[in-house]
């Protein structure tokens, strides 16, 4: 069954009451790890641009692959991310806008320095170009297979990394998103709120899909982890799935939600 949505500050609420977050790091070409610091870390995002105009909204996707990711999980987020982005309702979702696009960028994150670019900023205008960023997300995107070296949850790296792709997002978005999957608070790193603050302020909505352990504390869930200390924006919104298959439906209406700019309802 589908899981809880947070408001900030907030308990479990209906769906159309939402969250927010914000992360900085450094960026490559997915297949490696580096280092980079700032102009670097910017010229770096801007070499890796893919093709991307204007569009209704831009969304950063921030998936957590830090070393408690295991295989299953990272399936999860993987194949979740490339589902959703094909499934009918984001499709429709996209062509009711106003313009009829969207901007869509993935990357991998886990300590600071450690993050990768699966998938550079892309237009998604319809269904064949869902087809191909999904395509890119399923073929590069982390297995879990190999987590020595990932280190820790640094949820304030992945803010800023999103954050500094929006800024340098080749186009203009109505809307701008970051949008971050984790299973983990933030325990590595900077602390949280300096991120966060920096990326509201600009005007970015921070969302996330909070995936739950199997020895989370009932008293104190994850999601309301994010939704007290991570997400912020407009309209921002936390959600939680209660299994794997949960966590494509939750994904999917997480983005229906962020992508859709004449009519907010969920499905």
């Amino acid at each position: 069954m589908f899981g809880s949505v947070y408001h900030q500050d907030a308990g479990p609420l209906s769906f159309r009451e939402r969250v927010r977050t914000t992360g900085w790091g450094i960026l490559t070409p997915a297949g490696s790890i580096s280092r980079v610091t700032g102009i670097l870390a910017a010229s770096l995002f801007w070499a890796i641009s893919a093709h991307a105009a204007n569009v209704d909204v831009a969304i950063v996707f921030a998936v957590d692959f830090s070393s408690s990711i295991d295989p299953k999980i990272a399936d999860m987020q993987r194949e979740g991310h490339a589902a959703a982005l094909t499934s009918p309702e984001i499709i429709a979702a996209i062509s009711r806008n106003y313009v009829g696009c969207i901007g869509v960028a993935y990357f991998e994150w886990s300590s600071p320095g450690h993050a990768r670019v699966v998938l550079p900023w892309t237009s998604i205008c319809g269904l064949e170009d869902a087809k191909a960023a999904a395509a890119v997300i399923s073929r590069k995107g982390d297995t879990g297979f190999i987590r020595r070296g990932r280190g820790g949850t640094s949820v304030s790296s992945a803010i800023d990394i999103g954050s500094l792709l929006l800024d340098q997002f080749p186009g203009k978005a109505a809307k701008k998103v970051i949008d971050i999957s984790s299973n983990g608070e933030n325990n590595d790193g900077l602390p949280v709120q300096p991120s966060r603050s920096n990326a509201i302020a600009k005007g970015y909505t921070i969302n996330a899909i909070a995936i739950p352990t199997e020895d989370e504390n009932p008293d104190e869930p994850l999601a309301s982890y994010f939704a007290r200390s991570v997400i912020g924006g407009s309209q921002a919104f936390v959600m939680t799935p209660k299994g794997p298959d949960d966590y494509t439906m939750a994904l999917r209406r997480k983005l229906v939600t962020e992508v859709s700019m004449n009519d907010e309802r969920p499905l």
